[in-house]
């Protein structure tokens, strides 16, 4: 079995009522920044504050009268939780949800909420694929039913059930269409549906610089482990690409591209300082693939997919630190000060711009009597104002050694 267009519309007649007919709205700011039309898919604002429940309900809603008595378990970074655990309250069904130690704490919450008692909540390991493997191994065990977050034809074809409900809100086709990826099971749910129905529209699936699995099994030609990635962006945060959802994009002419996680920091602060939108990180990334890479042409009308809203707001001081660094505006030094009266009040004084700012300040130690090397942090106003900062430090008694990124000291900066 594959995922057609017409199981994605069944799906659509099985989640009727059930999930919210999420906005279509048109965002002035990114419609400038491109010249074109682009239109906002918010499922940010579904029941859930993610487009995942549509899958999870989907698949649980299918299952057999043994089958729902024995339970379900799932992996998820927690947005795939949360859906299954609304499901699960509504369908009253037992379930079991595997969490990495990774996740947000407020997505581990509106899980525990959501669920209430029909379902419990289980922290294991520090990546999605580490639950994954737990989950597998319970759902062996127990007899209840694995609920993949993105490898099953009901999971795929109830996430690609956004795309049809979109077009149904649209006055025209769009050209474009910009999806989320993370283990692929959103874009292989649009792409078996537009294929069929569409096939014209341009897709492009994002994922994030620190885990673009997808890509990398594209390359190979299957699906391949990656043998690290970066969790900022929880919820496409995925090692491997799924052996059903490969298939289905590998055969689309969807366009796959990533974007570091620095410019999803920097589209979630302006999704929320200019839109009044809050998104997660992997809700802002379709958003932060809008640049001269995709190629747009005027007029064009593009829709974004915003997939989620769950952010924790204790991770948004991460947030502007990352958006901050890769905006070139954040950057920290190795400073070592001679031991003598006034050589802080120099540093302030004449290697200082009048608009940069230090936002850290510790002494790594004390001991030596000529020399007291501290770490320093300074944000300044424009990336430009770099150059003539160097030039300062260049002179200056201080010994001054920038700390670049590929430094192992930014993990623990960042």
């Amino acid at each position: 079995m594959t995922v057609d267009a017409a199981m994605v519309e069944q799906a659509g007649r099985r989640l009727a009522g059930v999930v919210a007919r999420t906005p279509l709205e048109r965002s002035e700011r990114l419609s400038r920044r491109l010249g074109a039309d682009v239109l906002l898919k918010r499922e940010d604002l579904q029941v859930v504050r993610s487009y995942k429940v549509r899958g999870a309900y989907n698949l649980i809603a299918q299952l057999e009268a043994p089958e729902r008595a024995r339970g379900v378990v799932c992996a998820s970074a927690g947005n795939h939780g949360q859906g299954l655990a609304y499901a699960c309250a509504r369908l009253e069904v037992s379930g079991r949800v595997y969490l990495p130690r990774t996740t947000p704490r407020q997505k581990r919450d509106r899980i525990a909420a959501l669920g209430g008692a029909m379902v419990e909540v289980v922290v294991v390991g520090d990546t999605y694929d580490e639950a994954s493997t737990a989950a597998s191994a319970d759902a062996a065990h127990t007899g209840a039913t694995l609920v993949p977050a993105f490898d099953d034809e009901r999971t795929i074809s109830g996430q690609g059930t956004v795309v049809p409900e979109l077009f149904g809100q649209l006055v025209r086709i769009p050209d474009v269409l910009v999806v989320p990826v993370g283990g692929g099971g959103l874009l292989a749910g649009a792409v078996a549906w537009l294929g069929q129905r569409h096939p014209d529209v341009r897709v492009i699936g994002v994922e994030p610089e620190g885990a673009a699995c997808v890509r990398a099994g594209l390359d190979a030609g299957g699906p391949v482990t990656l043998p690290e990635i970066d969790t900022f962006v929880d919820g496409a945060a995925v090692r491997r690409a799924g052996s059903l959802t490969y298939p289905l994009i590998a055969a689309s002419s969807a366009e796959l591209i990533s974007v570091a996680e620095g410019r999803v920091c920097s589209e979630m602060l302006e999704l929320y300082q200019s839109d009044g939108i809050i998104a997660e990180p992997a809700g802002a990334l379709a958003a932060a693939a809008l640049d001269e890479r995709l190629d747009i042409q005027p007029g064009q009308s593009v829709v974004l997919l915003v997939s989620g809203g769950n952010n924790d707001v204790s991770r948004y001081a991460e947030v502007v630190e990352r958006a901050l660094v890769y905006e070139g505006r954040k950057h920290y030094f190795l400073v070592d000060f001679p031991q003598e009266p006034g050589a802080l009040r120099r540093f302030l004084d004449e290697v200082l711009g009048p608009d940069d700012d230090i936002t850290l300040f510790e002494y790594v130690k004390r001991s030596n009597r000529e020399t007291g090397p501290a770490l320093v942090g300074l944000e300044i106003a424009r990336p430009e104002d770099l150059g003539p900062l160097l030039e300062r430090m260049a002179t200056s008694p201080a010994k001054i050694e920038l700390v670049p990124t590929s430094s192992p000291l930014f993990r623990y900066l960042l």
